[in-house]
């Protein structure tokens, strides 16, 4: 991807510096813009122009794009990417992809039969029209779609957050817990039927603000999820299973929240034993309005002073065999997950279990901490 059109911005660890540095991608180089004005992607997100900051800022600069890449997939590098947010809550949206979701129903109901699913679908598509597409959470037909699926014994908790009024929004990760480009991320061992989710995150600051977007892999244990949706948490919050990166690319005259909203994710996993799986995800097929997701997460009903990353879900979902007929894909340790957009670059990483990735050590306190150490608060 070229960088130099757009204005990116992220973390790195710097063994020398002894912390994470903010920076600022230019011109093929990565520059340091940490400063006790600003000393993070925090505080950087609530400026009203952050591109003029950016050509004005004093910075350093510490390595070539090229560099960094290489360095952040080799372990223990002394500069490697980071995920590029920091103080910032960790949030994600849960069945924003209607079409998705109904047709995942009707196929369960259907039990594998083709023509009884197109008995099905054609019954639901009389209400709705001649397909599953377009339905808009909340409104008069998604309320006829909810009759007709009632009616049919599908109705479902998540079908009622996939087109009801009310979006689902959840902590998928603690604060400053998130690992970025080249970095590992984890599976819980409880889990035999998992998969990685390709998504857009959006970087929105204190004021509900939206600033840029990246990538991110809201890694997801399908098995635990589906025993109930009251395991949610243990579904998508485990040591390394939330991959945010490589940059936040802030809104500017080069890219817009409307370029994001056609973005098209494309997903690769390669196995150690050869094994390769392609996907995608458009943005274009999201359901919910990503604004109104953001409305529905800050507001007079629930503040976030830091901002917050929000996943807006997505329309991949895996049901290929990888070993064994009938039981779909899942995850294998070595697992290279290759997540990329054109206008947001790159996102790989690699699958271990939770309990074998890196250890999460440096929190809220350490950070605080070693920002003094270095004088910047």
């Amino acid at each position: 991807m070229d960088y130099s059109n757009g204005c990116f911005i992220g973390r790195v660890w710097h063994n020398e510096k002894g912390g994470p540095c903010l920076i600022k991608v230019k011109d093929g180089f990565v520059y340091d813009i940490t400063s006790k004005e600003i000393p993070t992607v925090r505080d950087l997100l609530e400026l009203d122009d952050i591109p003029s900051y950016l050509n004005h800022s004093v910075d350093q600069k510490l390595i070539s794009l090229e560099n960094l890449f290489t360095s952040s997939l080799q372990k223990n590098s002394d500069v490697r990417l980071l995920a590029p947010c920091d103080f910032q809550a960790i949030k994600a949206c849960g069945v924003t992809f209607a079409k998705s979701m109904v047709e995942r129903v009707i196929e369960e109901r259907a039990a594998g039969d083709p023509k009884k699913a197109d008995n099905l679908r054609n019954h639901i598509g009389g209400l709705i029209g001649d397909s599953l597409q377009n339905i808009i959470p909340g409104s008069e037909k998604a309320n006829e779609v909810k009759k007709a699926l009632i009616s049919e014994g599908l109705w479902s908790q998540y079908l009622e957050v996939g087109i009801g009024k009310d979006a689902e929004v959840f902590t998928k990760a603690q604060t400053l817990s998130s690992v970025g480009f080249g970095a590992e991320v984890g599976l819980n061992p409880i889990s035999n039927w998992n998969n990685p989710e390709p998504e857009i995150v959006l970087a929105v600051n204190s004021s509900g603000v939206i600033k840029g977007a990246t990538l991110g892999n809201d890694v997801n244990l399908r098995d635990v999820e589906g025993r109930s949706a009251l395991l949610l948490g243990k579904a998508k919050d485990n040591n390394a299973s939330c991959s945010i990166g490589p940059f936040i690319r802030i809104f500017d005259n080069s890219y817009s929240i409307k370029d994001m909203k056609s973005a098209h994710i494309t997903l690769k996993v390669e196995g150690k034993e050869g094994y390769i799986l392609n996907g995608s995800s458009s943005m274009s097929e999201i359901s919910r309005d990503p604004e109104d997701l953001v409305t529905q997460t800050i507001g007079r009903h629930h503040q976030y002073p830091d901002g917050f990353m929000l996943f807006l879900g997505t329309l991949f979902a895996p049901t290929e065999d990888r070993d064994i007929v009938g039981e779909g894909f899942t995850h294998k340790v070595g697992d290279k997950v290759t997540i990329s957009e054109p206008n947001l670059g790159e996102l790989i990483n690699f699958v271990n279990l939770s309990t074998v990735c890196p250890p999460w050590n440096f929190g809220i306190s350490s950070m605080i901490k070693n920002l003094s150490k270095r004088g910047l608060i």
